[in-house]
């Protein structure tokens, strides 16, 4: 059964880190894109960056370049999603997805809250 853990998430004041964690199940990243979005209140769910398991490439939201770096560990079947710098309006919720494939499988969200 396919399965994604994110967390990670908390609270932390303007210019903080968070590290997010998405930890995969039933499935190998090495052949998928893994993709990290987040939704705020009232607002559309944004893609924030993405990684595939299998060949990097990391692409990231202009809103987080040079902040935000993805990486992954095929080892340890996890991304993760290092936020430095973080601003007030990276408050949301964070969600990891599988990409591609028939399908795209999501995990529960963690809450980023960034205080001013």
């Amino acid at each position: 059964e396919v399965q994604l853990q994110a967390s990670g998430g908390g609270l932390v004041q303007a210019g903080g880190s968070l590290r997010l964690s998405c930890a995969a199940s039933g499935f190998t990243l090495d052949d998928y894109t893994i993709g990290w979005f987040r939704q705020a209140p009232g607002k559309e769910r944004e893609g924030v960056s993405c990684i595939h398991g299998g060949n990097g490439g990391p692409h990231y939201a202009d809103s987080v370049k040079g902040r935000f770096t993805i990486s992954s560990d095929n080892a340890k079947n996890t991304v993760y999603l290092q936020m430095n710098s973080l601003k007030p309006e990276d408050t949301a919720v964070y969600y990891c997805a599988r990409l591609g494939g028939s399908r795209s499988y999501w995990g529960q969200g963690t809450q980023v809250t960034v205080s001013s």
